[in-house]
């Protein structure tokens, strides 16, 4: 019976962590009226900005959002080395809004924002982020983005 149990629990927990959906599920819910209502604010379309979150903070599970609630994987000033001697190029954040915040600022700023504001085809906002060198690998970003933007509609 014992031995059944731990089957059983072991099972579970291999299922669980193996399941991608289950833990994007439950970082969509966390954060979806965060990016809504940052969505009505910058006129970025929420779905766009939760695809980039979960692709960049690995459902919310990545080292940058546990030591430095970094959402996104924006470089930039943290104090990580001088509080847990651990060097790293990402941004460190006070708040999870802030990295959200900050992420919707950094959009503002390419040249593509005033063309797609108020645009809710995120597919246009993806397309037009990745050739803007957010990333070092733009096509597997893409693709990756588009995958979790799959997942939320």
């Amino acid at each position: 019976m014992r031995n059944r149990y731990l089957i059983m629990l072991s099972a579970v927990i291999c299922i669980s962590l193996s399941n991608p959906v289950l833990g994007q599920d439950a970082y969509v819910k966390r954060f979806r009226p965060l990016a809504d209502s940052l969505g009505q604010v910058y006129g970025i379309p929420a779905n766009f900005i939760l695809s980039v979150a979960v692709i960049e903070s690995g459902r919310g599970k990545s080292r940058n959002v546990r030591l430095l609630k970094n959402h996104f994987g924006i470089a930039g000033k943290n104090n990580l080395y001088r509080t847990k001697k651990i060097r790293t190029r990402y941004k460190q954040y006070k708040t999870d809004t802030a990295s959200y915040v900050d992420f919707c600022k950094l959009v503002t700023r390419r040249a593509f924002y005033q063309k797609l504001k108020g645009n809710e085809d995120v597919r246009l906002w993806i397309e037009a982020m990745s050739k803007t060198r957010y990333s070092e690998k733009p096509l597997l970003w893409k693709k990756n983005i588009l995958s979790a933007l799959r997942q939320l509609e």
